[in-house]
């Protein structure tokens, strides 16, 4: 007959308390030597001269570009662009704007004219604007907060 052996139950073990990391001390470095600093060498004094004293000359400015001339009347400011569907949000300062103007948008580095083909106040196209309205306007190039917005005459 076979022998059945009986299983030993495993205990579980017991959980050891942590110990505690032995306390390192700090060993003083011994003590360096300042290094030695290189003596100061100054200039000879220099003779006194009797010269009467020149006058400058009155400094010139650079010279800056000359101020282009508006290209027309001053109606708003970009207060912000969506680069992906290329809107720029218009606030219109004086003057109205209506579908079918010229604009002129001028910035720092914009600088370019389009037809008014649409524009939208809080998602609804509109076909004309007035003072204090904020818009967004489908525009041709890439235009920058702060650029000025100038309405062309119709021509």
């Amino acid at each position: 007959m076979a022998v059945k052996k009986k299983l030993k139950a495993k205990t579980k073990r017991r959980k050891v308390p942590a110990k505690r990391p032995a306390i390192r001390r700090k060993v003083p470095k011994p003590a360096r030597k300042p290094a030695r600093k290189a003596p100061l060498r100054r200039a000879a004094p220099k003779a006194a001269k009797t010269k009467p004293a020149k006058t400058k000359p009155a400094k010139t400015k650079p010279a800056s570009p000359p101020e282009r001339p508006a290209p027309g009347e001053r109606i708003g400011v970009v207060t912000h662009y969506y680069g992906n569907p290329m809107v720029a949000i218009v606030k219109l300062e004086s003057g109205t704007l209506r579908v079918g103007d010229t604009i002129h948008i001028r910035g720092h580095t914009s600088d370019f004219s389009q037809r008014v083909e649409s524009h939208q106040i809080e998602h609804a196209a509109v076909n004309e604007v007035g003072p204090e309205d904020e818009f967004g306007i489908k525009v041709v190039q890439h235009a920058r907060e702060h650029d000025v917005v100038y309405k062309l005459p119709a021509s």
